[in-house]
């Protein structure tokens, strides 16, 4: 036995709380004895304040965070989370499996569990360009390495629904393994949910919608309560009031006592708390202890509320962690009170690796292969052409909203000149661009509405999930100087001006996604490069992650691909052009 720990537990089992000797060897827990007493104040205590079991991420990509995993691990230890279970799809969208094993073998370097989901979905549809392709054969070999615990988000549904042949193999090959199989399912209702759910897709992470959650809830699936940069479900899946109405209104509450009531009311309902996709910057400020908090202070049960990122999760996927039992590993946080729920100390295998402030490990730099293909692009490749040479068309507008994935259609009038479709930056219609970084060289050009920048343009490699770069702006040359900053840089993200003098840049070079720095100063030149946005108009909370999904064509309800606009409601290409509603004599 290596040592032995005297402290007040929370039994996420037995929903209780009590002064206990956890044993531990070789990192994990031999035994937990629970200590006999009238009068806790009288037990010896190694720790003052409540030992939790570590907090579990159920759904992350790593990458998001433009952190290394090494160094991700060292932003999220403070803040309580011990483990995560990290779909890894966005380097595998760009080098494979040379992507995927520098994730796993970065993570080991420190002191953290990095469990992980297989890709299912690389690429995520066929109407864009990766970098690499995943199919079933290799989805089967990850899924039997120990470093594997689930098969990864299942984005494409309407594959799953139309029952694709490589898609059933790679769901079937989990079933086999009893692996349990992740889903996404944005506004999936009806018997199309009740089909994808029919596949043993038992998770999903994208209800934007108390009603929505309810709907999956009640069919078998687990529910994750999604809070990240870009997107924030938590508000409209987790409120009092939606909580309570549901209750009124379920058969089995009817006859209960207003005590009975009450406590239903202390109940989440849903299953997992979860990031998904967090920048740098919200995780400098807390992780899922903000959240657990959050939750606490909406009068749910503090250990119903723990339960979410520690218990749920390792059930679910069969987890050595996220309970403090004989038999598991020695994960801990230690809190204050769930009052104010402040994390005292981490620690990982028995051994304290945060306290006072600090992080107790280190990490190293390193390098990846250049993974860009591309040349770089003038002005006039940003231009958006059309037979007409004068006139004005109904043009398909994207519209983005704040805080969301989801995005509208929208038919808005714009000008012809010259055989190129104008921008209308006084109604907010700005150019937006995707440029392939595989060797395709190609352009696509579109429109969108919502991000109110008046001047400039934003571009960044991270364009879930195929990742080649995408960019917005209000003119043609602000955006091919802020793609080809971005080339140059083998990555990162950029803000261009000229008629402000503004050319800033965060350089990713580790596959355009990450780069070696720590949290706090990879917080600081985001936010530099977002107050930069802002100045330009701009008042997305995240506005480069809010553009990263813009060509994730798996959610509704227009979005842009290397290939073309794609309608992914229909789930087929479609046409800026909707209509041409006037032209001048010479082109009559």
């Amino acid at each position: 036995m290596d040592k032995i720990i005297v402290a007040n537990i929370v039994d996420v089992e037995l929903n209780d709380i009590y002064p206990c000797e956890i044993h531990i060897s070789d990192g994990y827990i031999e035994e937990v004895i629970p200590i006999a007493t009238t009068d806790p104040n009288d037990v010896d205590l190694d720790y003052e304040g409540i030992l939790l079991p570590g907090f579990i991420d159920a759904h992350t990509h790593i990458e998001s965070t433009m952190l290394i995993p090494s160094n991700y691990a060292k932003a999220v230890i403070p803040h309580g989370t011990t483990s995560v279970i990290s779909d890894i799809h966005e380097m595998a969208n760009i080098s494979g499996l040379k992507g995927i094993n520098f994730m796993i073998e970065n993570g080991k370097e420190v002191p953290f569990d990095f469990f992980y989901a297989a890709p299912s979905c690389v690429p995520p549809t066929n109407f864009e360009t990766s970098g690499a392709i995943i199919d079933s054969e290799l989805v089967n070999i990850l899924l039997k390495l120990n470093d594997f615990v689930s098969l990864g988000e299942m984005m494409n549904f309407p594959a799953v629904l139309a029952g694709d042949e490589e898609v059933l193999k790679k769901i079937e090959y989990a079933k086999k393994l009893n692996m349990p199989i992740d889903g996404h399912g944005p506004l999936l209702t009806g018997e199309k949910l009740k089909k994808y759910i029919d596949a043993d897709i038992y998770t999903d992470h994208e209800s934007s919608l108390f009603d929505e959650a309810i709907e999956k809830k009640k069919l078998g699936m687990k529910i994750m309560v999604r809070e990240g940069s870009a997107v924030k479900n938590f508000d409209d899946l987790l409120n009092k009031n939606d909580r309570q109405i549901f209750w009124a209104n379920e058969e089995d509450a009817k006859n209960l006592s207003r005590d009975d009531y009450n406590l239903l009311l202390k109940n989440p309902i849903f299953d997992f708390l979860v990031s998904d996709d967090k920048n740098p910057i919200d995780i400098l400020n807390g992780h899922l202890n903000l959240l657990i908090k959050r939750l606490i202070d909406t009068d749910v049960f503090p250990i119903e509320a723990i339960k979410m990122v520690t218990l749920n999760p390792s059930k679910h996927y069969n987890l050595d962690v996220g309970v403090i039992a004989a038999g598991k590993k020695a994960n801990f946080v230690l809190i204050d009170n769930f009052d104010n729920f402040n994390i005292l100390k981490t620690f990982v295998g028995g051994e304290i690796v945060y306290e006072d402030g600090n992080v107790l490990f280190d990490s190293e730099d390193v390098e990846f292969e250049n993974t860009f293909n591309v040349s770089e692009k003038s002005p006039e490749d940003f231009d958006v052409k059309i037979d007409l040479k004068e006139g004005k068309i109904k043009a398909l507008i994207m519209k983005v909203m704040d805080k969301s994935l989801i995005t509208d259609k929208t038919i808005k009038e714009l000008e012809v000149k010259d055989h190129i479709i104008q921008e209308n930056i006084d109604r907010d219609i700005l150019k937006i661009a995707v440029v392939n970084r595989y060797g395709e060289d190609t352009v696509t050009n579109g429109f969108v509405k919502g991000f109110k920048i008046t001047d400039g343009a934003l571009a960044s490699s991270i364009a879930h999930d195929c990742h080649n770069i995408i960019v917005v702006g209000t003119n043609k040359h602000d955006m091919a100087k802020a793609v080809n900053e971005i080339i140059e840089n083998q990555g990162g993200l950029a803000v261009v001006s000229r008629r402000n003098d503004i050319k800033e840049s965060l350089e990713l070079p580790i596959a355009g996604l990450m780069c070696n720095d720590d949290v706090s100063t990879l917080a600081l030149k985001l936010k530099n490069l977002q107050n930069i946005v802002k100045l330009l108009g701009c008042e997305f909370n995240s506005p480069f992650m809010t553009l990263s999904f813009l060509s994730l064509l798996v959610i509704p309800s227009i979005k842009i691909s290397d290939k073309g606009l794609f309608d992914s409601e229909e789930f087929r290409f479609t046409d800026i052009v909707q209509e041409v509603i006037s032209e001048d004599e010479e082109n009559a």
